[in-house]
């Protein structure tokens, strides 16, 4: 039977040993290697009747402060610096999975092979779901964050599935005329898109919406032309409960939330991107409604309010447990 004087003898016994290392195995000094990765990147919510999935595609360094344009380097870096993101910033691909209880809808599908090993993750297998069971993809538009994961080499990954895209976008990018493809800018990109939309056209599998139109029953969508021409939102609502997948409306979520007029280097059309940014964050600041962003920190979800510097990106508080 331990007394309470035995025990306190043998507590000081351990202490000692533990100070001096002397009585304990080497094991029970042993580090463990560091790992270096996260945990599968995803994240569910409830939004009505529907459950969204958010599919991190990875992260990636980004010099943001040459990217932005609009204003003047030293400021945007002043400015990120104030944030803690100088230098190269970690940037989120992001894609969303939409379980209606009937359909799988994948909202853009990550970079595939396209952007290097930080990214192509996608996560979809990762999240309990396979490629073959999603039927429907949308993209927001066509760049190759967004439509690289439609491909792996020459062949659908999601055999299943039909692929909808805004019609003005597809006629952009699979119908661009000698002029575009010779351009050093757009001629890549040009032969990336019909790398990744072409086996899905071959196959019949590619189908278009109009402007403001529904990709399918029970999904809109909202044209947010100038990052590329028929960039659009996407929209989900059930049980009164609504979300905006927004693509690349914004880049980050700070510097443009404070200047809406802050374009990147990607936009096709600068002005018209800068315009569009300013109309979306009005509109989701009014109706309080949840946007989902391509490149906000994973998950990407959350809301837009106004505040005195403009407008503020307000992320969603983490539930465990929806």
């Amino acid at each position: 039977m331990q007394t309470r004087r035995s025990f306190l003898i043998n507590t000081a016994v351990f202490g000692a040993a533990a100070g001096t290392g002397i009585g304990l195995p080497a094991t029970s000094f042993a580090k463990a290697p560091m790992v270096g990765t996260q945990a599968a990147g995803f994240y569910r919510m409830k939004l009505g009747d529907y459950e969204i999935t958010a599919l991190s595609d990875g992260t990636v360094k980004l010099p943001m402060s040459k990217i932005y344009q609009s204003m003047a380097e030293s400021e945007i870096d002043t400015y990120l610096t104030d944030r803690f993101q100088s230098g190269a910033a970690e940037v989120s691909v992001n894609a969303y999975l939409v379980n209606t209880g009937e359909r799988l809808v994948l909202v853009d599908t990550g970079t595939g092979d396209l952007m290097g090993p930080a990214l192509g993750k996608s996560n979809i297998e990762a999240s309990g779901y396979k490629p073959a069971e999603i039927d429907d993809v949308i993209l927001t538009h066509i760049h190759a964050d967004h439509s690289g994961g439609l491909v792996s080499g020459d062949d659908r990954v999601y055999k299943n599935a039909i692929l909808h895209v805004n019609r003005r976008e597809a006629e952009f990018w699979l119908k661009a005329k000698a002029k575009a493809k010779a351009d050093q800018v757009l001629g890549p990109q040009i032969a990336q898109a019909e790398r990744c939309l072409g086996p899905y056209v071959d196959a019949e599998k590619l189908e278009t919406f109009d402007d403001n139109g529904a990709p399918l029953p029970g999904f809109a969508s909202v044209l947010l032309a100038g990052h590329t021409p028929g960039h659009s939102g996407i929209i989900v609502e059930s049980k009164g409960e609504k979300i905006v997948f927004w693509g690349d409306v914004a880049h980050g979520d700070v510097l443009q939330y404070d200047h809406p007029d802050v374009t990147v280097a990607f936009d096709v059309d600068q002005n018209a991107a800068a315009a569009t940014r300013a109309t979306a964050f009005a509109e989701a600041a009014d109706g309080r409604y949840l946007v989902a962003g391509a490149h906000h920190a994973f998950p990407g979800i959350g809301h837009v309010r106004r505040d005195e510097n403009n407008y503020d990106w307000v992320p969603l508080v983490y539930r465990a447990v929806y």
